[in-house]
């Protein structure tokens, strides 16, 4: 790492600072917040759900329902309509209209057909940037430390290319303040890593900014004002807090240590699988899978997760960095 910021202490988080909204969300993975106070989240049900801040929530639900499209990541688009990442094995990015009309964006990229894709996120550039996770099916194949087929997708005005390949469970992406590097956290390999972006956004030295050790599987991450990301884990429930020069501040954690050293020692051996993500021990989290800051002031860090059908939320010491979408569709 070449930055050298130092890194302040926030307050721990407990269960207790954490209240849940919503009702009745299908595996609300991956959230976005505007400044209009909605929050919308991925939903099994085929869409992405709207939880605003006052009033009842709707369900922007394909033509189809689940059957249409299984959405992981979403981005928000200027004009209300949304970008959905297919984690189903038949993958691509689509667009969901609020009328329930699903389009395909991107269905292949140099020449192959997109497997179970993960994540999509637009840039201050208007450039859509897509994380495929593991070329293998089913992607539990991919829940290895030795595995390193993942690889992000840049769609620009001179249409879409691998920028990036031989990455660890490539999850989600955040550009940072300057435009200047992408990090990309490598859910198996345990890593969260940036690349150089040039004037074209083709991506080269790559960092490891940071290794995390056992229980923590590295899925959301979203930025602060002060430069630093927010990264959540899935099974273990962590919020942890990465300062620019790698350092990390555990922020809050919900999981039972036995059931986490049996799903470690099921990583260590090799033989993770979608029982282990599929069924674990907490008080309150449900597997969190991602952040997002919103709220009046962008104080509240707001959690989505594979396993719940609600949005957990706390109040944080530090502003979030508003993201691009922050005004749309307010």
């Amino acid at each position: 790492m070449t930055d050298s910021h130092a890194a302040q202490t926030l307050d721990a988080v407990t269960l207790d600072d954490v209240t849940m909204i919503g009702a009745g969300l299908t595996r609300p993975e991956c959230l976005l917040c505007t400044a209009s106070g909605d929050i919308y989240s991925a939903d099994w049900r085929g869409g992405v759900a709207r939880t605003p801040a006052k009033g009842p929530q709707a369900l922007y639900q394909a033509a189809g329902g689940a059957e249409a499209i299984k959405p992981n990541g979403i981005a928000l688009q200027r004009d209300g309509s949304f970008l959905i990442a297919n984690i189903d094995d038949a993958g691509g990015v689509f667009r969901l209209d609020r009328d329930g009309k699903l389009s395909e964006v991107l269905r292949a990229v140099d020449g192959t057909d997109l497997p179970a894709t993960n994540f999509v996120m637009i840039d201050d550039r208007s450039r859509v940037w897509v994380t495929v996770s593991t070329r293998r099916s089913p992607r539990a194949l991919g829940y290895r430390s030795d595995v390193d087929d993942g690889f992000i997708v840049l769609i620009d005005t001179n249409g879409a290319r691998i920028v990036a390949d031989g990455l660890g469970y490539t999850n989600e992406v955040a550009i940072d303040n300057h435009g200047n590097w992408l990090y990309v956290n490598e859910t198996f390999a345990r890593r969260l890593s940036r690349f150089r972006i040039d004037g074209r956004g083709n991506l080269s030295d790559k960092e490891v900014v940071t290794d995390f050790g056992p229980g923590t599987f590295p899925d959301g991450l979203a930025f602060d004002m002060e430069d630093h990301l927010w990264v959540t884990s899935i099974v273990s429930n962590r919020v942890i807090r990465v300062a620019p020069d790698g350092s990390q501040q555990l922020i809050l954690e919900d999981c039972d240590a036995e059931h986490l050293a049996e799903v470690e020692k099921a990583f260590q051996a090799g033989v993770m699988d979608r029982p282990h993500l599929d069924q674990i021990n907490s008080q309150k989290l449900r597997s969190i899978s991602s952040l997002a800051f919103g709220g009046p002031d962008l104080r509240t860090a707001y959690l989505g997760c594979l396993l719940g059908d609600q949005i957990a939320c706390f109040r944080t010491e530090v502003m979030g960095r508003p993201p691009v979408h922050w005004h749309f569709n307010a």
